[in-house]
């Protein structure tokens, strides 16, 4: 299958390679022109408009993408997860595979030539049946030296060399898709573990500032209690917020050493050996270049894997629908054959050969049909692989549209949020030292500044995840202008 481009994947990404056999449903779906979610809002409160990507072929490095969140940190997660993955290294043996099938099945266009030498020395019996009822039966001991080439050439008149070539070639080009599709999951998981983790280490640090003004709060608390400014009640109260911060505090510390433990796996390296010391996540969700649906799902290995597949099933169909013709194989076979090794190269000991074979099945009990019928389902499984490959990238593009923007939209309010919170607790404080009311509304308005604080850590947390999967979705790096 060629590969289509830009204008007419538009029409035809859901209809299928180009086969014999074309897959059903022919007008099942067409591609948008736009994309559901404005993608002119995406990464920024208002944009003057979408990027427009750059168009790399589809098995094309997808590039240091995650460069532009500018973080060294990642950078270096990134690079030594390049080199050290195992399930990358496995993706790369089996492209090597793809690329040796693809040799061996181009060496079929080629004859073939095979030499042999064969030394015997044998003894007959004298008892065997004679050449004629009048002679009689000797044994005999014999030497026997043969030295024989012999070439083989099989005439593709009917396409079954040509097909297996392309089924090969598409193998391979799915191989190297499915390649770089594994590098584009690492990197997205790696990114996103990471932002999970370094969001947990703010968390963590607002909480731990958290839990120094409510140690400060229960000493001063205790202090007026002794002077009687202070019920017990008040020390109670403050002393629970405190407890209950500090097993928070916990439980973030519990799930930061289970994704300090995923990253390690990610990069290659044993769990107990790699630690990343806690920081705080200085990058910002960047703005993304969307581009046209078209355009993702060219840049998209995943798309170009589940496409490729469509072409080496459409090949198989060409082997199969091949075996209903002849198999002609020309055949020549030369060399010596001689009792004395001495004499093997003279020329009394020439042998040669040269013939053909034509060789077609009249009756396999519908084997044949069996066969292609087999690899007509199995194009039809990946003509419709396929399609739910390009709807599912459609969704997935929607989606991280949508969260970035909801996202976008949700941390402008929870900062302000946590300045109004944070009044309110001057406020309150204010109030309770001049005894117009309890300390339990200080104690509320703590947990509250606390509460909007860690969710507007989190929601940064969540940007830059959301952020990374949506360049996941649209297939990876670009050349921004």
């Amino acid at each position: 299958m060629k590969k289509t481009g830009a204008g007419a994947l538009t029409l035809a990404l859901l209809a299928g390679c180009a086969t014999p056999e074309p897959p059903p449903n022919q007008a099942a779906a067409h591609l948008p022109a736009n994309w559901k979610t404005a993608a002119t809002t995406v990464g920024q409160a208002k944009q003057a408009g979408p990027w427009r990507p750059a168009q790399p072929n589809d098995a094309a490095s997808k590039g240091r993408w995650w460069v532009v969140f500018n973080d060294s940190g990642l950078n270096e997660l990134q690079e030594q997860a390049l080199l050290q993955n195992q399930t990358l290294q496995i993706a790369a043996a089996r492209l090597r595979q793809a690329h040796a099938a693809t040799q061996f099945s181009g060496a079929a266009q080629l004859p073939r030539l095979d030499a042999s030498l064969r030394n015997t020395r044998s003894r007959t019996s004298a008892n065997r049946p004679a050449a004629n009822g009048s002679a009689q039966s000797v044994s005999s001991i014999q030497n026997d030296h043969v030295l024989n080439l012999g070439v083989s050439y099989e005439l593709d008149l009917f396409g079954r060399v040509r097909e297996d070539i392309k089924g090969a070639q598409a193998a391979e080009q799915q191989s190297q898709a499915e390649l770089e599709n594994a590098r584009l999951v690492l990197s997205a998981d790696l990114a996103a573990f990471y932002f999970n983790l370094r969001s947990l280490d703010a968390e963590i640090d607002v909480i731990g500032q958290g839990i120094a003004v409510q140690t400060r709060a229960a000493g001063l608390l205790s202090a007026r209690r002794e002077g009687g400014a202070a019920s017990g009640l008040d020390v109670a109260q403050q002393q629970a917020l405190l407890d209950s911060t500090r097993t928070q505090l916990e439980l973030l510390r519990r799930q930061r050493q289970q994704l300090e433990h995923a990253l390690a796996t990610l990069v290659g390296t044993p769990a107990s050996a790699f630690t990343l010391p806690p920081a705080n996540a200085h990058a910002q969700a960047p703005v993304i270049p969307v581009g046209l649906p078209s355009d993702v799902l060219e840049r998209r290995p995943d798309v170009a894997a589940a496409q490729r597949a469509v072409a080496v099933s459409n090949a198989q169909i060409g082997v199969t629908r091949a075996a209903w013709f002849p198999s002609i194989v020309l055949n020549a076979n030369g060399g010596w054959e001689s009792r004395d090794i001495a004499q093997l190269l003279d020329g009394p000991s020439l042998l040669w050969s040269v013939g053909s074979t034509v060789a077609q099945a009249l009756f396999d009990g519908g084997r044949h049909e069996a066969r292609l019928a087999q690899a007509k389902a199995g194009h039809d499984i990946a003509t419709a692989n396929y399609r739910q490959t390009v709807l599912r990238a459609l969704q997935e593009v929607e989606d991280g549209l949508s969260g970035v923007n909801a996202l976008n939209s949700a941390r402008q309010q929870s900062q302000a949020a946590v300045s109004s919170a944070q009044r309110v607790l001057d406020i309150a404080t204010d109030r309770y030292e001049g005894g117009l009311t309890t300390y339990l509304d200080v104690v509320t308005a703590q947990q509250n500044v606390l509460n909007n604080r860690r969710l507007s850590t989190q929601l940064l947390g969540q940007q830059l995840v959301t952020t990374t999967y949506l360049v996941k979705a649209l297939g990876g790096g670009w050349t921004t202008p």
